[in-house]
C-alpha cells in the first residue's frame, strides 16, 4: 500500500509539468450560416481516437491535447454531411476559424469515417454502425451485436450482465437502470463507453463493469416510443412506454413500465437430508409452486439546461410490485412420515423516490456533480407454511413483517482535467438511513440504522501508448440496530494500465481490492422456525470480506471482426456462505457465516463478424475454476458457459437467434446452474413508425426454464431441480411504435473526457 500511495503523489506532483495545445472554431450551417449546435467534433491521431467535444449554443468548440504529431478532426452532425479538416504536426495552439457543415440526407444515425470501436483510456468506446442499427427494433437488441466483451444482453428477462454482475448504467452521465436503457430506440443512442472495470466512483456500488450511453443531440420536439410484448400460450406481459418533450432550456419525460407474470405449472423435486450428532432425517419433497405479480414502474423526469455548462435534473420515481407464490407439496419424511406442505408467500412493495440531480462544467477543464436521492420505501411480507399430518394433527410457522425504511443519499463529485491526457476526480458519498422491522407474531419492533460514508480519489495519466488509472479510497460504515453496534473502516484501491500497441491490438492489466460489508439483514439477530427442522436467523458476528481481483485482457480489431480475450483470478477472504449446522433436539440453524475462502480463475473469449450481406455473429466463451473451503472442508469445480447471437437483415427483415448455454458455479458448498434460454425472433418493420416481431423462446424444451442445485454439506446434502413448465415452447408477440414530432432533444450537453463522469448512486 505504502508503494501504490508513493507512484500515486509521484504521477500528481509531475502534472504541472504538463503543456498542451489548443484547437478551437466555430461550426455553421452551410443554408443559413446559423450556429451548429450539438455537432459532434472528434480528434485522432494516425487513426487512434484522442478527445471529442461537441459544440456550444453559439457553434463553438474547443480540444486541448498533448499530441504533436498530424491530427484529423472530424465533425459531424444529424441531417448534415461530415466533415475531415486535416492538421498540421506542431505544438502551437490552432484557431480554425468558421468551419460549415453542408445540409446532407437526414440520417438515422452520426455518420462515422473512423473505425466506430475506439479503445481509449481503459475504456471501448462503440459508435452503433448504420447496419447494427437497422437490424434492431429495440436498444437491447442492438447491445447483443455489439463487440463488449463479457457483456450479455439477455432477450428473455430484458436483462445486461457484465461478468455476471449487474452494471454501473449511466444515460449521458446521469445514473441510470435496465427500464432506462429499454425505454431507449437504438437510432437514438450516438456512441457506447464500456469498461469490464468499474471507476472507483463506483467501487462502493458493488457494480461490475460500467456502461455510459451518450444520446444524440436535437432541437426542440417531442417522441413517443410505446413497445409491448406478450405471450399467446401463457400469461406473460412486459411492456414500456415513454413520451418526451423539449422546448428551449426545459425538457420533460415520463416513462411507465409494466411487467405481469402468472405462472401455474412451476415444480420442484427436492430430495435432502438433516444429519446431526445423534439425529437423522430424509426427506423426499415434490411440489407445485404457482405464483403471479405485477409490477409498475412510473418515472417523471424535468431536465433544465439554461446553457451548455449547466444542466440540473430532478427524477421522481415509484415502482409498486405485488407478489405471491403458493407450495403445494407431499413430503415423505424419514422421522415424521408423510405430510402435505400448503405453504403461502406474499408481499408488496412500494419504492418512492425523488433524485436530484445538478451538473457543472466551470471550464472545459473543471466540472462538478452533485446528487441526493431520498427514498421512502415500505414492505409488508407475509409466509405462513402449514404441514397436514396423517393423524389430522397440523402445525403451523408465520412469518409476517412489515419493513419501513427511510434513506438520504448524497455524493458531491469534482473532475479536473489538466489536458487530454491527465485528469484527476475525487468525490464524497454519504447514505444514511432508518428502518423499522415490525414482526406481527411476537410485536418485535427493532430500529436499525446506518451511517455509509465513501471518500475516493482518482489520478489518469497517458504516457505514449500507455494509459494508467490509479485510484484509492476509504469507507466509513456505520451500523446499529437494538442489541448490536458494527463500525467498519474499510480502504478500496485499483490499478489499471492499458497499452495500445497499435490501431488493432491493445491490452490491459487491472487490479481491484473490494471489502464486502455485511448488511443490515445479514447482521439481524431475530430467529424464526420455517419448517420441522430448521430456524433461520441472521449473524451478528459476521466479518468482513476481502476480495482481490487480478486480470489480463487483449483485444484486438480489423475491419469487421474482434476479438477479446480475459483472464482474471478472484480471491475471497472469509467469503460468505450460507450454512447450517446441528443445535440439538432434531433442530438445526440456517444462516450467513465466514468461510476460509472462495477463489475463482476464469478464461473469456468474444469474438463479433458483422456485416457480411447483411449477416452478423457474436459469440461469448467461458471457462471458470472455482476452490472454496471453510474451517474442515474445501471443494472445487469447473464450468463452461457461453452464448451466441446470429443475425441477418435484409430490408425491412431480421431474423435473430439466441442462446445461452448456461454454467455452474460455487460457493461454499452450494452448486448450482445458471438459467437456461433461447429465443428464435422475426422483426418486420413495415414503415418507420411501426415494428412488429414475433419469438418462440424455450425451443423444443417442454420443461421451460430450469434451475438445477444440489449442496456438498455434511449436514445437510440436497438436491433440487425446478422448473417452469409454463415458458416451455413459449411464442411470444411483440410490437412497438415510435413517431416524433419536431426535431427531438436530448441532454447531451456534457462532453465525454473518459474519466469518472458519473454517480454511483443508486436509486433504491
Amino acid at each position: 500500500m505504502k508503494r501504490f500511495t508513493l507512484l500515486f503523489l509521484s504521477l500528481f506532483c509531475g502534472l504541472g509539468m504538463i503543456n498542451a495545445r489548443t484547437i478551437q472554431g466555430v461550426v455553421r450551417c452551410a443554408g443559413d450560416s446559423t450556429a451548429a449546435v450539438g455537432a459532434s467534433c472528434r480528434l485522432l491521431a494516425a487513426g487512434k481516437f484522442i478527445i471529442d467535444t461537441t459544440t456550444g449554443e453559439n457553434g463553438g468548440f474547443s480540444l486541448s491535447t498533448e499530441e504533436r504529431s498530424a491530427l484529423n478532426l472530424e465533425i459531424s452532425m444529424t441531417g448534415f454531411s461530415s466533415t475531415d479538416i486535416l492538421i498540421e504536426a506542431g505544438g502551437k495552439n490552432l484557431n480554425l476559424g468558421t468551419i460549415y457543415l453542408d445540409e446532407g440526407v437526414d440520417l438515422d444515425e452520426v455518420t462515422v469515417t473512423a473505425n466506430p470501436v475506439i479503445n481509449s483510456k481503459g475504456r471501448t468506446i462503440i459508435y452503433p454502425s448504420s447496419e447494427d442499427v437497422k437490424a434492431s427494433s429495440t436498444s437491447l437488441s442492438l447491445f447483443q451485436k455489439l463487440p463488449l466483451a463479457g457483456l450479455e444482453a439477455n432477450p428473455i428477462t430484458r436483462s445486461i450482465s457484465i461478468d455476471g454482475g449487474t452494471p454501473v448504467i449511466l444515460i449521458n452521465g446521469v445514473p441510470s437502470s435496465i427500464e432506462d436503457v429499454n425505454a431507449l430506440q437504438p437510432k437514438d443512442i450516438e456512441k457506447i463507453e464500456f469498461s469490464r472495470f468499474a471507476p472507483a466512483r463506483y467501487a462502493d456500488s458493488g457494480g461490475s463493469g460500467f456502461i455510459n450511453i451518450t444520446l444524440k443531440k436535437r432541437n426542440d420536439g417531442g417522441q413517443v416510443y410505446a413497445w409491448g410484448r406478450s405471450a399467446v400460450n401463457t400469461a406473460f406481459l412486459d411492456a414500456s412506454i415513454k413520451a418526451s418533450y423539449h422546448q428551449g432550456p426545459s425538457q420533460f419525460s415520463i416513462q411507465y413500465v409494466p411487467s405481469w407474470r402468472n405462472y401455474n405449472k412451476v415444480y420442484d423435486n427436492t430430495t435432502e437430508s438433516f444429519i446431526g450428532d445423534d439425529f437423522r432425517v430424509d426427506l423426499e419433497e415434490h411440489d407445485r409452486n404457482p405464483f403471479n405479480y405485477h409490477y409498475h414502474q412510473i418515472k417523471l423526469k424535468y431536465d433544465f439546461s439554461p446553457n451548455v455548462k449547466t444542466l440540473f435534473s430532478a427524477t421522481f420515481s415509484a415502482a409498486p410490485l405485488a407478489r405471491k407464490s403458493r407450495s403445494i407439496a407431499r413430503t415423505m419424511d424419514s422421522e415424521l412420515g408423510t405430510y402435505d406442505n400448503n405453504n403461502l408467500n406474499k408481499n408488496k412493495d412500494f419504492t418512492p423516490s425523488l433524485d436530484l440531480f445538478l451538473r457543472q462544467d466551470f471550464n472545459e477543464k473543471n466540472t462538478m456533480e452533485v446528487q441526493v436521492v431520498g427514498t421512502l420505501s415500505s414492505s409488508d411480507y407475509r409466509r405462513d407454511n402449514n404441514y397436514i399430518f396423517e393423524d389430522g394433527s397440523e402445525d403451523s410457522y408465520v412469518m409476517n413483517v412489515d419493513s419501513r425504511r427511510r434513506s438520504l443519499i448524497s455524493e458531491i463529485s469534482y473532475i479536473h482535467t489538466f489536458t487530454d491526457k491527465t485528469s484527476l476526480s475525487g468525490g464524497f458519498q454519504n447514505t444514511v438511513s432508518r428502518s423499522t422491522n415490525r414482526y406481527l407474531t411476537s410485536d418485535y419492533k427493532p430500529i436499525l440504522t446506518e451511517n455509509n460514508n465513501y471518500a475516493y480519489i482518482r489520478l489518469g495519466q497517458s504516457v505514449g501508448k500507455f494509459y494508467i488509472a490509479l485510484a484509492t479510497g476509504m469507507k466509513l460504515f456505520w451500523i446499529k440496530n437494538d442489541l448490536n453496534k458494527r463500525d467498519f473502516i474499510r480502504n478500496l484501491s485499483s490499478a489499471q494500465v492499458s497499452w495500445y500497441i497499435s490501431n488493432n491490438w491493445s491490452l490491459q492489466g487491472t487490479f481491484r481490492y473490494t471489502p464486502a460489508i455485511p448488511s443490515l439483514s445479514a447482521l439481524t439477530d431475530y430467529p424464526q422456525q420455517t419448517t420441522p427442522y430448521l430456524i433461520s436467523n441472521g449473524n451478528p458476528d459476521l466479518k468482513v470480506s476481502d476480495n482481490f481481483l487480478y486480470g489480463l485482457s487483449a483485444n484486438y480489431s480489423i475491419k469487421k471482426f474482434q476479438a477479446s480475450f480475459q483472464s482474471f483470478y478472484s480471491d475471497v477472504k472469509n467469503s460468505v456462505i450460507d450454512d447450517i449446522r446441528y443445535i440439538g433436539e432434531g433442530m438445526f440453524l440456517t444462516q450467513s457465516v465466514n468461510a476460509r475462502y472462495r477463489r475463482i480463475f476464469q478464461n473469456d473469449l468474444s469474438m463479433r463478424l458483422s456485416g457480411i450481406y447483411g449477416f452478423g455473429v457474436n459469440l461469448y466463451l467461458s471457462l471458470t475454476h472455482y476452490q472454496t473451503a471453510g474451517a474442515d472442508w474445501s471443494h472445487k469445480l469447473t464450468s463452461f458457459d457461453g452464448s451466441v447471437t446470429i443475425w441477418w437483415n435484409k430490408g425491412p427483415y431480421t431474423i435473430s437467434y439466441w442462446r445461452k448455454i448456461p454454467g455452474k458455479y460455487l460457493n461454499g458448498y452450494n452448486v448450482g446452474k445458471d438459467e437456461n434460454g433461447d429465443a428464435l425472433q422475426f422483426e418486420w418493420q413495415p414503415n418507420k413508425h411501426w415494428t412488429v416481431g414475433a419469438s418462440w423462446m424455450y425451443m423444443f424444451d417442454k420443461k421451460g426454464t430450469r434451475y438445477p442445485a444440489w449442496s456438498y454439506s455434511s449436514i445437510n446434502p440436497s438436491y433440487r431441480e425446478r422448473y417452469i413448465k409454463n415458458n416451455g415452447n413459449m411464442f411470444v408477440l411483440s410490437v412497438s411504435y415510435a413517431a416524433d414530432f419536431g426535431s427531438i432533444f436530448r441532454t447531451a450537453r456534457r462532453n465525454l473526457n473518459n474519466a469518472d463522469n458519473g454517480s454511483s448512486l443508486l436509486k433504491l
